[in-house]
């Protein structure tokens, strides 16, 4: 019998990196209430056409990456591989774009079949941060600026942030046309992948990372020399306020997104500690991605950040253990079971905040005493034959050396409130 495993590219989570998880998605999501940013949550199986359509078929995450499959009714459906699409959806669906604006943000894996690799995986993590309704660079630089806030929380450092407009659908097209003449003048210094992408999107050969074609790359026009007077400005814009909030920033004329939705601004934010999969966080404009789905124009803007990547890079030392027990139950005997669950229960109810872990499946006191203490708990609460027949409760202190206590049942709540610094809320 074939040994069980996960799906290559696709990782399991486990106990002791949880909580790591937590810290940072709380960190996060506390953040995204500070600017009023709303929770949507979407399905993970979109219509395939959503994509195609949205992302674009000359795309290497349309061609190339999704998990697209027939259902029972002959309708092709597809894992997200990204999650701007299906907000963008949902908001039509839903009419949350009309005559109002919208900051949403959602969060949950996404799938893409790529090669896997450190930082890069089949089903990865995302957050999504995206904005409907707004015109100005504000926006964008209020985006920026929320993403400066995360590092900070999370003290992230050495990132660093790159910005490029990519203008307005005009001016791409006569920017297009001037890369196309430049790339095709110079064809046997391309490699496959390139070759394909000058039929079909000249862009994406300035995001190539093949470094025998840097040289190349480096001298091809930019499309700043190309800029439409709008998209100039709205940079302008971004810039300034930018550089008012003493944000650091590199602008790369070569900056291109592999989503064919995108236009004006573009950002990613870089670590030079990953390796190959360098990019954190990476979003930017697509004011006509709403109104090429068939609604009216909306202008919108977003990012997403990858989470696998950010665990590698946050700072846990002080990350608290949220799912190490306060309190370790000990329960000897089968007296003792039914009276021992039922006072951590009451306990539960007057201490909220508190952690307990009762012990269950018998036992010695010996090998309970060595579950206690592997545990981490504070405190073992000891419950056996001779408490259960005076009404009294032993502690013993595991990680200090102060005397083990008698006290009475009534009295445990109190105490441990005290001991243990959590506020008791009296039993009715």
């Amino acid at each position: 019998m074939a040994k069980l495993q996960a799906v290559r590219g696709m990782h399991d989570i486990l106990m002791h990196d949880t909580p790591r998880w937590q810290f940072m998605e709380k960190s996060i999501k506390n953040i995204l209430n500070q600017y009023s940013y709303q929770e949507i949550r979407l399905p993970i199986v979109e219509k395939t056409e959503l994509f195609t359509r949205s992302i674009g078929d000359n795309t290497d995450i349309v061609s190339k990456e999704m998990y697209s499959f027939d259902d029972r009714n002959d309708s092709s459906l597809t894992l997200r591989p990204e999650g701007t699409a299906g907000c963008v959806r949902a908001g039509i669906e839903h009419g949350l774009f009309h005559n109002q604006t919208q900051r949403l943000w959602y969060t949950g894996p996404m799938f893409r079949h790529e090669r896997p690799q450190k930082g890069r995986q089949r089903q990865f993590h995302q957050i999504g941060i995206e904005a409907f309704g707004f015109n100005g660079p504000d926006i964008d630089a209020e985006q920026i600026l929320m993403c400066a806030r995360i590092w900070q929380v999370l003290n992230i450092n050495g990132l660093s942030l790159e910005i490029n407009s990519l203008g307005t659908a005009e001016s791409r097209l006569k920017y297009r046309s001037i890369l196309v003449d430049y790339f095709s003048a110079h064809k046997d210094q391309l490699d496959e992948d390139s070759l394909v992408r000058l039929a079909q999107n000249p862009l994406r050969i300035l995001d190539s990372k093949n470094r025998d074609m840097a040289s190349l790359i480096k001298a091809a026009p930019t499309l700043d020399e190309h800029l439409d007077n709008e998209s100039a400005d709205h940079f302008a814009g971004l810039r300034e306020i930018l550089d008012g909030a003493d944000v650091q920033y590199t602008v790369n004329p070569r900056l291109v997104r592999g989503l064919d939705y995108y236009g004006k601004t573009v950002f990613e934010w870089i670590s030079n500690e990953l390796g190959a999969q360098s990019t954190v966080c990476a979003g930017g404009r697509y004011d006509g991605l709403v109104e090429h789905h068939g609604a009216s124009s909306t202008p919108a803007v977003g990012f997403a950040i990858g989470l696998e990547r950010l665990v590698e890079l946050a700072n846990f030392e002080n990350t608290p253990n949220t799912h190490m027990p306060h309190i370790y139950l000990l329960i000897s005997g089968e007296q003792a079971v039914k009276p021992g669950l039922l006072l951590a229960e009451q306990i539960r109810n007057q201490l909220p905040g508190i952690r307990i872990l009762s012990h269950c499946g018998g036992g010695s006191f010996k090998s309970q005493f060595k579950k206690a203490d592997k545990s981490g708990a504070e405190l073992a609460v000891i419950l056996g034959e001779d408490e259960l027949e005076n009404n009294q409760l032993t502690i013993k202190y595991l990680r200090s050396e102060e005397a083990q206590t008698v006290i009475k049942w009534p009295e445990l709540a109190n105490f441990l409130g005290t001991t243990l610094s959590i506020r008791v809320i009296p039993s009715k």
